[in-house]
């Protein structure tokens, strides 16, 4: 589930908040980022907390996977609808029991602020999450991963189009690096499928579209990763349950007694998990150790595919991932965030 706080500018968002969202997302439960948030006070360091969130990003898109292709428990709405559940009810223990959601008493919620800012931001975090989700029954792990560089473009592309945000040659440059990079790496798939490209490319659209709704309608409010997920879970489990009738019906209940509650508990506490190591992780490191940090984690995931699921990465598409990565280091080191 993607993770980070962005700031006054859409061009701020952060890159690995972006990317997972996935983490999502991704596959994980991605994280919903909102308007500038303060960083919460942790005695952890840097070297000892960003492991640990690597580790949990790249476990659950590997367990989600698992669960898809080798389990065959092909419904990704469900197991979107479980997390987002699981998740509503965990915030709210972690509320009962820890200090760890002590922002929600910043936030002034109110029947305004949820249907004009909440309900819809949750729509697109929904389709977002359903979507990324879905990609994995057609696509390999580490072509998605690849795709998900191109959310960067997407989130200043919106932005400019919004207005919100001024274009400058410098980006611009940078956009059409990232573009070539993605262009490049989808030529040289190997298994490539039209139907599982367009899902998730609707899935980079969705999120880049949440990000840029979330510094229009929550700019200047202060939310960390899972004071968001606070508010958003409940709302986007709410929101799944009315279309899994019509998607995947009463088939995945079905299969439970054959997945086992153990696979489906544990499959959603490390996705929860995940958003807890998210909290810490936006407290102790700069923008660019964060996105060195997304882009080594997303090696490490494509290194993992390749070797737990046979996935095949020719060298056409590591030349087009590099440009595209190099493009994304670019654009921080450059101002974006």
């Amino acid at each position: 589930m993607a993770l980070n706080p962005s700031e006054d500018k859409i061009e701020d968002v952060p890159l690995n908040a972006i990317k997972d969202v996935d983490e999502p997302v991704t596959t994980s439960l991605p994280a919903p980022v909102s308007a500038p948030a303060s960083k919460p006070k942790s005695k952890l360091s840097a070297a000892a907390i960003i492991p640990v969130w690597m580790a949990l990003s790249v476990s659950v898109i590997l367990y989600n996977n698992h669960l898809y292709n080798t389990l065959d428990f092909k419904y990704p709405v469900f197991l979107v609808t479980w997390h987002l559940t699981f998740a509503a009810i965990g915030t709210r223990v972690l509320q009962r029991t820890t200090r760890l959601l002590d922002g929600t008493k910043d936030v002034n919620m109110n029947k305004d602020m949820f249907l004009r800012s909440i309900l819809p931001i949750g729509l697109l975090f929904s389709g977002s999450l359903i979507l990324s989700n879905s990609a994995y029954l057609y696509l390999s792990i580490s072509y998605i991963q690849m795709l998900k560089a191109f959310t960067a473009v997407a989130v200043l592309l919106i932005s400019w189009i919004s207005r919100i945000a001024e274009p400058n040659r410098k980006l611009a440059m940078i956009v059409c690096m990232i573009s070539f990079g993605v262009a490049i790496t989808s030529t040289g798939e190997l298994k490539f499928n039209l139907l599982g490209f367009f899902i998730q490319a609707a899935a980079v659209g969705f999120e880049a579209s949440r990000l840029v709704m979330i510094e229009i309608l929550l700019h200047g409010m202060k939310m960390d990763p899972l004071v968001s997920l606070h508010y958003y879970a409940p709302v986007c489990a709410l929101i799944n349950l009315i279309f899994l009738p019509f998607t995947e019906g009463l088939a995945p209940f079905y299969e439970l007694a054959r997945i086992g509650p153990l696979i489906l508990f544990s499959n959603a506490s490390v996705a929860f998990c995940l958003n807890v190591a998210a909290v810490f992780l936006v407290g102790v490191g700069s923008g660019l150790v964060l996105t060195l940090a997304g882009v080594f984690k997303d090696i490490l995931l494509i290194a993992g595919s390749v070797l737990l699921f046979s996935a095949q990465v020719s060298p056409l598409q590591i030349f087009g991932y590099s440009i595209a990565l190099a493009g994304l280091v670019l654009f921080k080191t450059t101002g974006g965030k």
